[in-house]
C-alpha cells in the first residue's frame, strides 16, 4: 500500500491532488481519510504563561539535567 500525506483546501467537494502525486494515483483506486485543520480555535488558557509559571516552581528548577535523561530512559523502558 502507497500512502501520501498532503493539505489540501476542499473546493465545490473535489479535493485536488497535487501535481507531483497524480501519476502515481490516477486510475487508482484509493481510500480517503479527511481531518479538518481548525486554526481558529484557541486553547482557553495561554500555554506560554503556563510553562512560564511551570518554570519558576522552586521543584522544577531544582530538577537537573541528568535527572532528566535518567526519567527518559526509565519511561523508554518502561520502568
Amino acid at each position: 500500500m502507497l500512502a501520501e500525506e498532503f493539505q489540501a483546501t476542499v473546493a465545490n467537494g473535489k479535493i485536488q491532488i497535487p501535481e507531483l502525486l497524480m501519476s502515481e494515483f490516477e486510475g487508482c483506486e484509493v481510500r480517503v481519510i479527511v481531518l479538518k485543520t481548525n486554526k481558529k480555535k484557541s486553547l482557553p488558557f495561554d500555554l506560554r504563561k503556563l510553562f512560564q509559571n511551570t518554570q519558576i516552581l522552586p521543584q522544577v528548577q531544582s530538577i537537573s539535567e541528568n535527572e532528566i535523561i535518567a526519567e527518559i530512559d526509565n519511561y523508554r523502558q518502561g520502568r
